[in-house]
């Protein structure tokens, strides 16, 4: 089974938050299992990172795609991670330097967002790669 691990400083505070990613959570279930770590500052989440072989990190900054180039995309790290991945985002002050310069950047969009909305947006665009790869009606 592939897995995809979150990284992320925080907690979700908000229920219905939690409520959308169990959603989505659930309905990757069969293809995908996704994992949540949530760090308590930078440092932590930078160390966490570190232990993480196969990564990429979510920046505002980062390369632009449409939702059928990030399913190749993620298909492809599935596949070099054997399987594995870990995705970080960042917290109310984004990125370190250190997690920027070593890693991929990915952007959800040139918006900036909460921590806690990207963890949904990002679920929901795991959730549609994986449909565009399975060849459902779900991205139209």
């Amino acid at each position: 089974m592939q897995k995809i691990r979150i990284l992320s400083i925080g907690k979700n505070k908000e229920p219905w938050l939690e409520q959308a990613l169990s959603e989505y959570v659930k309905r990757l279930k069969s293809s995908l299992e996704i994992e949540f770590t949530w760090a308590k500052n930078n440092d932590q989440l930078h160390a966490l990172a570190e232990k993480e072989p196969h990564r990429f990190c979510l920046d505002a900054n980062g390369k632009l795609m449409s939702s059928e180039q990030f399913a190749s995309f993620l298909t492809k790290n599935l596949e070099l991670g054997g399987s594995r991945l870990a995705i970080i985002i960042g917290g109310a002050e984004g990125l370190t330097p250190e997690l920027k310069a070593s890693n991929a950047l990915v952007s959800l969009s040139p918006m900036t967002f909460t921590h806690q909305m990207t963890r949904l947006i990002l679920l929901e665009q795991i959730y549609r790669a994986i449909e565009i790869s399975k060849g459902s009606g779900y991205h139209k």
